[in-house]
């Protein structure tokens, strides 16, 4: 089984020996590559004339291959020298285990550097051979060369007559991308016919295309082997080398078809029994063209059993035929049965008939075969010869133009435009293929709009496998040129009216029309990455650019679709760009969300994170993505940055509704929250252009932020201003009203009420959340009642100046009611002296006491101002000049500003105070501590002993 399966593969790709090269280079097959003494690349060694029919041989009979030997027995067979005579330097072979290899590689071989140092031999170990000749002067053997060993490098394996070639693995220069979600809305085939057997197919059709314009020959194998003599010309050679070298091949008709059968991945073999099996069929059908031919039924009959290697490989052979005459003529027909349903049925007996065959002996099977090809034949022709779109009868063959297998086959057939080495790139042939494509178009029933439009897929397709861009811009230029319907002739209208099928979805099953089965999913696409461009187009905004075409014009193409149109009627450009926007902003907003709830925030609450989040996304958004969606919808920057207001809103509502304290959070969320709306309307100011801001200000939910936390830092500034009353009544109490020192006459209870004032405005300009005037406001308030209700309570403690001014004396009134009063007191209260009655009930401070409390309140008031200017100087600079505000005119703004005076009522209740101190010092001077020698002296006494000179001297004192 082990040898079986080494066989099976090695024939499997045989076909192209690019292919099995790079299937061998990619490391599944290799082990080591050593060179042989005195060589410095596998062109070195002479492999001219080992086939691989010997290295088949050699596997089958070892299981385990060692190239070196397979060459030193070839060489000892036909009498070369032996190259390994000198001594191994090591091994090359191959495993043949290769089950346990599973399926051949798909990603491009890693570059292997072949480095070899030999040292130079003091004689030649072998004669000159060709091969050494083929080297270049300018190397040498002996020295260092590292070379990349590439399949751009390689020369094909040969091909035996005997050996068929059978399906091959193209080996993808790069990493595909998954193109899951873009397949053409086309149902499956009945037969099961794969995507190689519609390319083998289409390249037979190509062939009959080519052969109706005389351009059909039988390539000689001399002449095949002309120029393959060789396992691997030199390496190192650069692709543009391979690529210019390939184009010289051949010229005209002959190096076209030569190169679409590479591209196409068709082996020489089956090359050329198609087009000897094409020439027979149409030998003895004098003024028939080759086009006009029904292949299959042409091929069956003219190429039999013997062809083939082996039978499996011509059942295979056999059975795609049989189902694609089933596919063309039953399944998908250009032209309807009506009355020949019938035949229908008679036509898929004939196929069974036809594969059944093969099962019996080989005489009754080939007297069957060849009596239901007699009898298919008579039911296919007139079946493909029924004239359809205004043709005339046996004009053409309609077996392959019924929709949708016509599509698909010319699906294969524009696949060969890339270049099989690079396949983000298109080969330097595409223009020459194109044209040669067109052929075709006769007899697929391929109009202009079908042309471009499957084009158009086509190159889509393969940009999403490369990413190449210069693919998408392609596909664009076909895009564009697809024509609208007015554009189109009345003919191919009704043609592409008539090209739908049916096809199963998610909500069912539906008609689809050709357009809708092509555009579809490049729109479904489109919208899908567009839906998401914050993701998809993180590194690429000028894809980003070429897809919102793509979708643009593709969506231009599907609403003159009846049944589009009708319900995407309302929905402008304009209206899917918002779609775009909204879409790719939620999706964003949301893996914003996620990674805000995974991250260790440090300390920093998630709202708070999230608002920074949201505005480096917004950023983001109107730096590389807005200029692009701008061009297609002038108000994209305010939809993007008016849609995140909202979804961040949202998520801010419940932590700002349940704020009532200055807490951590709410310092934390706060700013941040303010600042991103404020970020948010300022984007928004700037993409009006001259518009009225304010309509799309009234749009918007504000957050509420300063009214919110306003009314939090009242509360703090209500609890702080109880905290400074509560201090000042503790200071004055605490106050024993001593100068602070002989500079500073004043006492220390002023400066300890600064001091918890100023503590106060600083914590107050600390607070980092937003806050409006009202709020400097009320802490100008809340100082200026302290410095009131410090100025009170100095003066509510003192005595009355009257209380210190002695009565009048009766004797030195004339009045009678004045005489008759004191008389009256002093007979009904007291009998003594109404200075000894005052002085008991009056509490008077010293000189000094008074002297250091009027210091202290000039010192208060003169600080006053300083404090005031600092307070609003601090303000000036917290709060941003060019805040925007959502629904407040500028009367409110103004309303709202601080006032000048904010200390007024303090200065007044200072002023105040210091007035009345000074004048019940001066009282007190006089009638208190003057009372012993002006009241004692000149009136206790009697009036004669009470004279003036006795009171001078004190009072000169």
């Amino acid at each position: 089984m082990e040898e079986e399966s080494a066989v099976e593969l090695l024939q499997r790709y045989r076909r192209d020996r690019r292919i099995l090269l790079d299937f061998i280079l990619s490391g599944s097959l290799i082990k080591k590559v050593v060179m042989p003494p005195g060589a410095v690349t596998l062109d070195d060694v002479d492999l001219d004339q080992v086939s691989v029919d010997y290295v088949l041989s050699c596997i089958k009979k070892g299981g385990m291959l060692e190239l070196s030997e397979a060459i030193r027995d070839y060489h000892d067979h036909t009498g070369l020298p032996n190259m390994n005579s000198a001594g191994s330097a090591g091994e090359f072979f191959l495993v043949t285990n290769l089950e346990s290899s599973g399926s051949p590689p798909r990603r491009a071989p890693p570059p292997i550097p072949v480095s070899v140092s030999i040292p130079t031999p003091s004689a030649p170990l072998f004669a000159p051979s060709p091969v050494v000749s083929t080297v270049s002067r300018s190397e040498s053997f002996n020295s260092e060369q590292v070379q990349e060993l590439t399949v751009d490098d390689i020369e094909d394996f040969e091909d035996d007559d005997d050996l068929e070639e059978v399906n091959s693995l193209k080996i993808s220069r790069r990493t595909p991308n998954d193109v899951g979600d873009l397949v053409l809305k086309l149902p499956p085939f009945a037969t099961g016919i794969t995507d190689d057997d519609l390319r083998e197919t289409a390249y037979e059709i190509l062939l009959a295309c080519a052969g109706a314009s005389g351009g059909l020959i039988v390539p000689s194998k001399e002449k095949k082997k002309e120029k393959r003599s060789k396992l691997m010309r030199k390496l190192g050679r650069s692709r543009n080398e391979n690529i210019v070298a390939q184009s010289q091949h051949s010229s005209g008709l002959v190096g076209l078809l030569e190169t679409m059968r590479v591209q196409m991945e068709v082996s020489e073999a089956m090359d050329i029994r198609t087009r000897q099996g094409l020439l027979n069929a149409l030998a003895g059908k004098v003024g028939k063209r080759m086009d006009t031919l029904l292949i299959p039924l042409e091929l069956l009959s003219c190429i039999s059993r013997t062809e083939f290697s082996d039978k499996k490989t011509y059942i295979k052979w056999q059975k795609r035929q049989l189902n694609m005459l089933a596919e063309g003529l039953i399944n998908h027909p250009a032209v309807g049965f009506g009355e020949s349903g019938r035949k229908a049925s008679e036509f898929r007996i004939l196929l069974a008939k036809i594969e059944e065959s093969e099962a019996f002996p080989p005489s009754t099977g080939e007297v069957q075969r060849t009596e239901s090809l007699r009898s298919l034949r008579d039911i296919a022709i007139p079946l493909a010869e029924r004239p359809a779109r205004g043709d005339l009868t046996g004009e053409v063959c309609h077996w392959a133009d019924g929709y949708h297998l016509n599509v698909r086959l010319y699906e294969k057939l524009l696949l060969s435009v890339f270049d099989v080495l690079d396949e983000g790139k298109l080969t330097e042939e595409v223009e020459e293929i194109l044209e040669l494509l067109k052929s075709t178009w006769r007899v697929l029933g391929i109009t202009e709009t079908i042309h471009y439009t499957c084009y158009a897929w086509i190159l889509f397709r393969q940009y999403i496998i490369t990413s190449e861009q210069g693919i998408l811009r392609h596909a664009i230029d076909q895009l564009k040129k697809i024509p609208l319907k007015e554009q189109r002739g009345p003919q191919e209208r009704l043609h592409l009216k008539s090209l739908h099928v049916r096809v199963d979805g998610e909500d069912g099953s539906h008609d689809v029309s050709f357009l809708q089965s092509f555009l579809l999913p490049i729109q479904k696409w489109a919208d899908k990455q567009l839906g998401d461009y914050h993701l998809n187009f993180s590194e690429g905004a000028a894809v980003m650019e070429d897809i919102v075409t793509v979708a643009m014009i593709v969506r231009r193409l599907l609403l003159e679709e009846s049944d589009i149109a009708v319900q995407s009627s309302t929905v402008s450009d304009r209206d899917q760009i918002e779609l775009y926007i909204s879409s790719s902003i939620k999706n964003s907003f949301a893996r914003i969300l996620q990674a805000v709830d995974k991250s260790d925030s440090m300390g920093e609450h998630p709202l708070a994170l999230l608002a920074e989040e949201v505005k480096k996304l917004l950023k983001k958004d109107s730096t590389n993505f807005m200029p692009i969606l701008h061009r297609r919808h002038p108000q994209a920057t305010i939809v993007s940055a008016s849609l995140l207001h909202k979804l961040y809103g949202n998520k801010l509502k419940p932590f700002v509704d349940g704020a009532e304290h200055l807490t951590e959070d709410v310092v934390s969320v706060f700013p941040s929250a303010d600042n991103l709306e404020q970020y948010i309307l300022n984007l928004i100011k700037s993409s009006c252009e001259g518009e009225n801001v304010e309509v799309h200000f009234r749009k918007l939910i504000p957050y509420q932020i300063e009214s919110v936390s306003g009314t939090v830092v009242l509360r703090w500034i209500n609890s702080q201003l109880g905290r400074i009353i509560s201090w000042v009544e503790r200071t004055l109490q605490q106050e024993r009203w001593d100068p602070i020192s002989p500079q500073q006459r004043h006492g220390s209870s002023i400066v300890e009420v600064y001091r918890i004032v100023e503590e106060t405005v600083d914590q107050f300009f600390s607070i980092k959340v937003p806050m409006r005037p009202s709020e400097v406001n009320a802490l100008f308030r809340g100082v200026d009642n302290a410095f009131q209700v410090y100025a009170n309570h100095i003066v509510d403690n003192l005595a009355s100046k009257d209380d210190l001014v002695p009565p009048l004396p009766v004797l030195t009134r004339y009045r009678k009611e004045a005489g008759i009063k004191a008389f009256v007191k002093k007979e009904l209260f007291d009998s003594r002296l109404p200075d000894q009655r005052r002085s008991v009930g009056i509490n008077v401070p010293t000189t000094p006491t008074l002297c250091v409390q009027l210091n202290t309140l000039y010192y208060a008031i003169s600080q006053l101002n300083k404090l005031e200017d600092s307070i609003r100087e601090r303000w000036t600079w917290k709060m941003p000049q060019d805040k925007i505000y959502i629904g407040k005119s500028l009367d409110d703004k103004s309303k709202s500003s601080t006032q000048k005076g904010s200390f007024d009522g303090s200065r007044k209740d200072i002023n105040a105070a210091i007035d009345r101190i000074r004048e019940f010092t001066g009282t007190k001077i006089i009638f208190w501590d003057l009372r012993e020698p002006f009241i004692e002296n000149l009136y206790k006494p009697s009036v004669s002993q009470s004279r003036l000179e006795a009171v001078i001297e004190p009072l000169d004192l």
